[in-house]
C-alpha cells in the first residue's frame, strides 16, 4: 500500500509529507484548495506524462517520491522488475522518485535505480487504481473484465491459458514439419541428381590427404628421374666405381699375405667394396620407390580435381562430402516417410485443439454462471446508490476463432442501461461522471472480495448526492478499506464522517505567492472540518452537533 507521499516545488505545493495507513482515508478541502494536485503529482510516479507546467513558478524543478509497502510484492510488479533488471531486495519497500526540470526533460528512480516512465506505467495498475469522474481506466477499460470475472468465477483460466499453449505447440510443431516436407519435395529431384553423381564418386574420409600426399611423391620421383638415371650410368658397367673396386681387391688379394700392410690395405677395400654395393643398393631402391606411372599420376590429379569441384559445388570440405551423402539420404528418407509422421502431428494438434475448445467451453460455462451473480450482486448495491432506474449486464461474446486466445473464447464486458428501457451500453459510455463513479463503486463492493491494486483512489464519487445516498457511499467505502487502504477525495461530511484518517488540504497567500497545504486532522479537527462541511463557511453549533452525531454514528 502507499505509505508515504513526498512533494517538491509542484504548482501551489512547495514542500510537502504524507503519510497514509490502512483503512479509508478522506481527504477534504475547499473548492479550488489543490486535491487534484496531489492526484496530479502521484499520476508522476505512476508514469504519467511529465510536464513543465507542473513546476511551482519560480522553481527550476521539481519532485515526487511515493513509497509503497507490501507484505510480499505482487507477482505482476516482481516479474516485470525482474525483466527491467531492477533490484529489490524481500520485505525492502518500493520507492518510485520522479525529477522534473524546467526544460521538460524528467528521470524516473526505482529504489535509486534509473528507470524509464514506460516501466511505471507497466507497474502503477498493481499500485494504485483511481476512480475519478471521468476516468479512462482500471474496471471502465473492457480489457481487464474478463479478468475480473474469472477471478469473480473463480474459473480454471491458469488450466485454459496451459491447454491454449499446449495447442499452439502442437500447431507450431505441425507447420514446421509440413514447412519441412514440402521444402524436401520441392528439392527431391535435385536431391537425388546430387545423390547419384556423389554415389559415382564415392568420396571417402580422408582420401584427399592420401591423394596430395601420393601425387607429391610421384611429381618428386619424375623430378629426379634425370638425376638417378646418370647416377645409374656410373655404377652399372665394367667402368662403374664398384668393379673397379673389386678388380682392386682381387689382385691385391694375390700379394695381401706377402707383407702386413698389404694385408691392410687389403682389409681396407674390401671394406670399401662392402660400402660401394651397399650404396649401389640404396641408388636401386630409390629409383624403385621414385618410379611412377604418368597414368597414375594423371589419374590421381583428376580424382583431387573432381573431389574438390563438387565440394565447392557444395560448399563443403572434401572431407564433409561423405556425411553430405548421409544427410541427403536421409532427407530422402524423411520425404517418404513424411507422410506418415504429418499424419501423427496432425492428430495431436486436432487432440489438442479439442482439448482446448472443451476447456475454454467449461470456462465458458463457468462465466455465464458467475455473470448471473455478478449481475445480482452490483444490482443490490444500486438502489442504495440512488440508482434504482439502472440496469447492470455483464456481457459475453463469442470471438471469432482468430481471436481466441490463452484466456479462452469469449468476451466479456460489463454494460450498464441508466434509464428503464434504454439499451446496455458500455461502462465507460454513461453520460454522468457521478453516475459513473458510483457504478463503479458498487461495481467494487461486488467484487470486493477478488482483491485489485494495492491501494484505491477514488475522486469525488459523491458529487452531486448527499443525505442517504451520501451515508451509502460512506458505508460501502469504509467496507472495502477493512483490508487494505482506500483513499476518498471528498466533499461528503458524510463520507468524510467514515474515515479512520482525515487529511486536511487548505490554500494560503502571502502577498503573491499561495501556497497549498496538507494537514491530518485529530478529532477536533475532524470535527471543526465536518462542521464546516456541513454549514458552509460559518460553522454554527447546530453543525457540529450535526457533526458530532456523524462521527457517533460511524
Amino acid at each position: 500500500m502507499l505509505t508515504r507521499l513526498a512533494i517538491r516545488n509542484i504548482v501551489l505545493i512547495e514542500a510537502l509529507d504524507l503519510e497514509f495507513g490502512r483503512g479509508l482515508g478522506v481527504l477534504t478541502g475547499e473548492t479550488g484548495a489543490g486535491k487534484s494536485i496531489l492526484l496530479d503529482s502521484l499520476g508522476l510516479v505512476l508514469g504519467d506524462r511529465a510536464e513543465a507546467s507542473l513546476i511551482r513558478g519560480g522553481e527550476d524543478k521539481a519532485s515526487v517520491s511515493a513509497s509503497f509497502e507490501f507484505a510480499q510484492l505482487p507477482t505482476a510488479i516482481a516479474e516485470t522488475l525482474a525483466q527491467a533488471e531492477v533490484e529489490i531486495e524481500p520485505g525492502e519497500p518500493l520507492l518510485i522518485r520522479r525529477q522534473l526540470k524546467a526544460d521538460g526533460a524528467s528521470r524516473a528512480f526505482i529504489n535509486d535505480q534509473p528507470v524509464s516512465a514506460g516501466l511505471l506505467r507497466e507497474i502503477a495498475p498493481a499500485l494504485v487504481e483511481l476512480h475519478g469522474q471521468h476516468d479512462d481506466r482500471g474496471l471502465v477499460n473492457p480489457r481487464g473484465h474478463r479478468q475480473l470475472l474469472d477471478r469473480y468465477a473463480a474459473s480454471d483460466a491458469e488450466g485454459l491459458a496451459q491447454a491454449w499453449q499446449a495447442w499452439r505447440a502442437a500447431e507450431d510443431r505441425l507447420a514446421q514439419a509440413r514447412e519441412a516436407v514440402e521444402q524436401a519435395r520441392e528439392d527431391q529431384d535435385l536431391l537425388l541428381a546430387h545423390l547419384a553423381e556423389l554415389t559415382l564418386l564415392e568420396p571417402q574420409a580422408g582420401e584427399e590427404a592420401r591423394l596430395a600426399q601420393r601425387r607429391a611423391t610421384m611429381q618428386k620421383g619424375e623430378k629426379l628421374a634425370g638425376d638417378l638415371e646418370e647416377l645409374r650410368h656410373v655404377w652399372e658397367g665394367s667402368d662403374s666405381p664398384a668393379a673397379r673396386l673389386r678388380l682392386a681387391a682381387r689382385r691385391l688379394d694375390r700379394i695381401a699375405g706377402e707383407h702386413p700392410l698389404l694385408a691392410e690395405a687389403l682389409a681396407a677395400l674390401d671394406r670399401a667394396v662392402i660400402e660401394a654395393g651397399e650404396a649401389e643398393d640404396r641408388l636401386a631402391q630409390a629409383g624403385e620407390a621414385l618410379l611412377h606411372n604418368p597414368a597414375e599420376l594423371e589419374a590421381a590429379e583428376t580424382r583431387l580435381f573432381e573431389l574438390r569441384a563438387i565440394a565447392r559445388k557444395h560448399r563443403c570440405e572434401v572431407d564433409e562430402l561423405p556425411e553430405r551423402m548421409r544427410e541427403m539420404r536421409r532427407t530422402l528418407d524423411a520425404i517418404e516417410g513424411g507422410e506418415a509422421e504429418l499424419e501423427a502431428l496432425e492428430a495431436a494438434a486436432h487432440e489438442a485443439g479439442e482439448r482446448y475448445k472443451a476447456k475454454a467451453e467449461a470456462v465458458h460455462r463457468v462465466r455465464i454462471a458467475a455473470a448471473a451473480q455478478l449481475d445480482k450482486a452490483v444490482a443490490g448495491e444500486l438502489a442504495p446508490l440512488k440508482l434504482d432506474a439502472a440496469r447492470f449486464l455483464t456481457a459475453i461474446g463469442t470471438l471469432p476463432q482468430e481471436r481466441w486466445g490463452p484466456h479462452g473464447t469469449d468476451s466479456v464486458e460489463f454494460m450498464i442501461a441508466t434509464n428503464p428501457g434504454a439499451d446496455f451500453a458500455p461502462l465507460g459510455k454513461i453520460a454522468s461522471g457521478g453516475e459513473l463513479s458510483r457504478f463503479i463503486l458498487a461495481l467494487k463492493v461486488a467484487l470486493a472480495e477478488q482483491g485489485g491494486a494495492a491501494s484505491m483512489i477514488f475522486d469525488e464519487i459523491d458529487r452531486g448526492v448527499g443525505g442517504a445516498v451520501a451515508s451509502a457511499i460512506g458505508e460501502r467505502l469504509a467496507r472495502l478499506a477493512n483490508d487494505g487502504q482506500l483513499l476518498a477525495i471528498t466533499h461528503s461530511p458524510q463520507v468524510a464522517a467514515r474515515g479512520s484518517t482525515h487529511y486536511f488540504i487548505a490554500k494560503s497567500s502571502e502577498g503573491t505567492v499561495t501556497r497549498t497545504s496538507v494537514v491530518l486532522l485529530d478529532e477536533a479537527g475532524r470535527r471543526q472540518e465536518i462542521a464546516r462541511m456541513l454549514s458552509g463557511a460559518e460553522v454554527t453549533p447546530e453543525a457540529r452537533a450535526q457533526a458530532d452525531r456523524l462521527l457517533e454514528g460511524v
